[in-house]
This record gives structure tokens, sequence and C-alpha cells, in this order.
């Protein structure tokens, strides 16, 4: 017997997507983004490639300003993956190139959200998620 693979749609990229539980969590942060904190879909960018030095590596979710600039980098994370500094060092590495304003952790259970100062270099951990 075959067994069927579960798919999730993404309202995004609007396609069907294999659900792992990485892509549950993405996909549930972006309709949390979407309804509760008011960010429109047009304005996120999924999996979006950030070159490091000479590695490229995908930022799970972007989400841009209304003039097209990177404003939030969002790193998710398995529910059964703890967060930890090698979370964070990973979010770094995008924002080294992007420069956004905030960058956010998730596994589904736990969120950190932090507001970057680059005149500073202060990096300050927020109780919320900033509305859009």
């Amino acid at each position: 017997m075959v067994q069927q693979k579960t798919h999730i749609f993404d309202v995004v990229r609007k396609k069907y997507l294999l659900l792992t539980p990485e892509e549950w969590v993405r996909q549930n942060f972006i309709h949390y983004l979407n309804k509760e904190k008011k960010y429109p879909l047009g304005l996120m960018g999924i999996e979006k490639m950030v070159k490091y030095n000479s590695l490229k590596s995908r930022a799970d979710i972007v989400l841009y300003n209304t003039d097209g600039n990177p404003n939030i980098i969002i790193e998710c994370k398995a529910p059964e993956v703890k967060i930890t500094q090698d979370t964070f060092y990973q979010i770094a590495k995008y924002n080294s190139k992007l420069k956004v304003q905030y960058l956010i952790v998730t596994n589904g259970m736990k969120h950190y959200c932090c507001s970057m100062d680059y005149d500073t270099n202060a990096v300050t951990f927020l109780e919320e998620i900033p509305v859009y």
C-alpha cells in the first residue's frame, strides 16, 4: 500500500508544498503575520536567496516595506527544534547582507523578535512582534 503524503497550500507562493514540520510552522506563521499582525501577503517573500560570502542560503520568510526593501527576516524551525544561539547566528548571517529592522526566530511554540540598531550595534528583544 502506497502512503499518501500530505501537502499544504502556500498562500504566498500559490502552490501546494509537502507538509513537513518546518513547513507547518512557516505556513502557520505566514497566516499569523497576515491575519493578526496585518502584513500584506504581497510584501512577503518565502525562501529568499541570500548570499553570504560564497555560500547561497535561503531565508525562510522576508517581509518587505512598500519600497520593496527587506524589513524583517524570519527563521522557522520545526516545533521539536530548540531555538539556540546557532539559530540566531544563522539569521544574523542573512542579516549581514539584508540589514533589516527586525529579526524573528520561531519554532511555532516559541517566538523571539528583536529590533536592530545599526548606529549603536545594539539588539533589543521585544515582547511583541510589531504590527504592520
